[in-house]
């Protein structure tokens, strides 16, 4: 069967499953046949929807109940100077956004900080976590569960590193509230961003910790790691990779790029970014990182819902005698080169635009050096915005651009 409207009216006669269509026609077929049921159903306009370059056959592992694809232009910043422990170039940012003047801005950041001679940029720390959380009778039976795991870490490793070929197990952290237990496994998951890595060696460790201890496992995940929500322990101890970008730029410079001064950005940094984050009560210390992350994520395939933990930066201004110091650290970036969205075409050919598709040599230098990049575009970023604030150009550069 290849006619798209029957199958779609067989679905809507409640004869076929809407996940079932590709085993009764092919891909494109199945696709058309669910947007035919969109339009019938909503009277929406799905045409472009088929407007597709992307082979849905090749998405099994990325999406359920394909109907065809969500466009968003991608755009590219840079060349941006890089000097990192494992990013070192030119780099053109890819950027895939909707937001206008979002690239533009960046690449003003970008052009100030090629004009400065490039950021630095170091992964200081990097460990993918899952927490699982497990039932005891009270405190008596924590504090057994709590010291076999100090006891046993090298058991824990070995029934972990069991189910990869990659993961390395860094370690375990418990955590005691009331009645439950949570341990917290950190893993060096090289070039893959590695959550799934990570669920699945925990889980083969929650069972030696069920056999040996009076522990019952609740759940694998006990929001603890914290995945996808905005988290004081992230922010603290980390997730995905740990990053910070630098540059030091002129007075010259600031003035001749940014339109503004050293000590204009300072104040604006202080009083927006610290001050008001303070305020507001904000994990995030910044001034927009999460729309480079965002961006970035996109174009390259990353979890797009961890936008929340690539969010968790702290961006610094400080105004010396000879020009600006500024900075963005970001505690929890959660990337990866290989896996996932990273396989699909668009997202490979960004990264490809990198030069950090695939596994890099040594195992996880493509995702330092991803990380090191998407981290000194979110300091272009961060510069450009806090010029156009100090200088008041905020609103007249979005005019300009007609946004």
């Amino acid at each position: 069967m290849s006619d798209p409207e029957e199958l779609a009216e067989r679905v809507r006669d409640g004869e076929l499953r809407l996940y079932e269509l590709e085993e009764h026609a092919d891909h494109a077929t199945a696709a058309a046949a669910r947007r035919h049921l969109l339009a019938e159903e909503t009277g929406a306009d799905v045409e472009p929807l088929s407007e597709e370059a992307l082979d849905l056959a090749g998405a099994e592992a990325n999406i359920e109940n394909a109907v065809g694809t969500a466009e968003v232009p991608m755009g590219v910043a840079g060349p941006l100077p890089v000097a990192g422990g494992a990013a070192d170039g030119e780099y053109y940012l890819p950027l895939a956004t909707t937001e206008g003047a979002l690239v533009a801005s960046v690449n003003r950041g970008a052009a100030a900080i090629r004009d400065a001679g490039g950021a630095d940029a170091r992964v200081t720390d990097r460990g993918m976590t899952r927490a699982p959380v497990f039932r005891v009778e009270g405190v008596v039976e924590a504090s057994e569960v709590v010291e076999w795991v100090g006891e046993n870490e090298d058991r824990l490793r070995e029934a972990a590193e069991s189910t990869t070929n990659h993961g390395e197990l860094l370690g375990v952290e418990p955590y005691v509230v009331g009645d439950s237990v949570f341990l917290r496994f950190a893993y060096d998951t090289k070039d893959a961003m590695g959550m799934n890595m990570a669920t699945i060696a925990t889980g083969e460790a929650c069972e030696l910790v069920e056999a040996e201890t009076p522990a019952d496992l609740v759940a694998l995940s006990g929001n603890l790691c914290t995945d996808k929500k905005p988290a004081a322990i992230n922010a603290v101890e980390g997730r995905g990779r740990t990053v910070t970008a630098d540059v030091f730029l002129s007075a010259d410079l600031v003035a001749e790029r940014l339109n503004t001064t050293p000590d204009a950005i300072a104040e604006a940094n202080v009083r927006k970014n610290l001050v008001g984050s303070a305020k507001a009560g904000s994990l995030g210390f910044n001034a927009h990182a999460a729309n480079v992350v965002a961006a970035a994520f996109l174009a390259t395939g990353q979890d797009e819902a961890q936008v929340v933990e690539g969010a968790n930066a702290i961006t610094t201004m400080d105004a010396r005698e000879e020009g600006l110091y500024a900075s963005v650290s970001l505690a929890s970036l959660e990337v990866g080169t290989v896996g996932g969205g990273t396989r699909l075409p668009t997202q490979s050919a960004a990264l490809d635009v990198l030069g950090l598709a695939g596994g890099g040599d040594p195992p996880g230098s493509n995702a330092d050096a991803l990380a090191e990049v998407i981290a000194a575009g979110t300091l272009a970023g961060e510069l450009s915005l806090l010029a156009a604030l100090a200088s008041r150009h905020l609103a007249s550069a979005h005019a300009e651009l007609g946004r």
